[in-house]
């Protein structure tokens, strides 16, 4: 049996069974290798959409930096066999500078220069992360951080942007009413989640705080909004409004719905409430879709 030098990297790798390459004979330059993606003879049908998904890169969402989990996608011509994928990569890397901006403008721009770098006639992105931003609790007014999940979702054909979507979710406090009512003195309450799926005006000029308005609309109509820091005069007053603003997930779904439905900015959305009952097994919830 051969004996191998442990005391060096390459003879621990022989010992545990690493060999020499084997001996090639196809080309190993890029010049000479055969581009199969790019075949061209009919392929029967052109496909709206093919890409990558599960891309995980640093972004920004206004002040703060964290991941994202991007989809891209292209259009394929019926005479193209594939796409090129590493290219999608590469157009993130051109637009990237210590991370990418989510903001609609940005993406714009990255799916443009996706667009021509792949000779296609469309593109699309969806892209998810945590949006983090400052919040005080509502007595002591001590700061620290809150934060919703965001998706942006963006798609242009040729000249035109033909999706533009926002969704967010957010947990809420919610006491129920029933409860309120029949009780002698209490009422169970429990966390609801309230996602807003938003289609924002393609044509719209948007202000820099949409995000917050969207946010306002979910929280303010829940029985209280979440904080991340909550002092004993803020608790006394987090408990007492949440009393004071009873919500089914019938109520809270409509009147969310009542205040995104005044925003002339979106053409329509979609909203789910989800409440994690405390005193059942089970979840309730409601959906709502409204267009303009």
């Amino acid at each position: 049996m051969t004996e191998f030098d442990l005391s060096t990297r390459e003879g621990r790798w022989r010992h545990f069974g690493s060999v020499d390459p084997t001996p090639g004979t196809k080309p190993t330059t890029k010049a000479e290798m055969t581009d199969l993606q790019s075949t061209h003879k009919n392929f029967l049908f052109e496909i709206e959409e093919v890409g990558i998904k599960n891309l995980v890169y640093p972004v920004w969402i206004d002040t703060f930096q964290t991941a994202g989990n991007f989809s891209f996608s292209t259009s394929l011509t019926q005479d193209e066999k594939g796409i090129n994928m590493s290219r999608i990569l590469e157009a993130v890397e051109a637009e990237y500078d210590n991370g990418l901006r989510l903001e609609f403008e940005t993406l714009t721009q990255l799916l443009n220069r996706l667009k021509s770098h792949m000779k296609q006639h469309s593109a699309g992105v969806d892209v998810s992360g945590k949006w983090f931003f400052e919040r005080k609790s509502p007595v002591t007014q001590i700061k620290a951080i809150g934060h919703a999940d965001v998706t942006y979702g963006l798609a242009v054909s040729g000249d035109e942007t033909t999706r533009k979507e926002l969704t967010m979710e957010v947990a809420v406090t919610t006491l129920c009413p029933c409860s309120k009512e029949i009780s002698e003195y209490s009422a169970h309450n429990q966390r609801g989640i309230i996602t807003v799926k938003s289609y924002i005006n393609k044509d719209a000029t948007l202000t820099n705080d949409y995000k917050e308005i969207i946010l306002d609309a979910m929280e303010a109509n829940a029985s209280s909004m979440l904080y991340p820091i909550l002092k004993r005069p803020d608790e006394k007053r987090v408990t007492e409004r949440a009393y004071e603003n009873p919500r089914f997930v019938e109520d809270l779904i409509r009147l969310v719905a009542a205040d995104l439905a005044e925003l002339n900015w979106l053409d329509g959305f979609d909203i789910e409430c989800r409440n994690e009952e405390s005193i059942h097994q089970h979840d309730a919830f409601a959906k709502l879709k409204y267009r303009k």
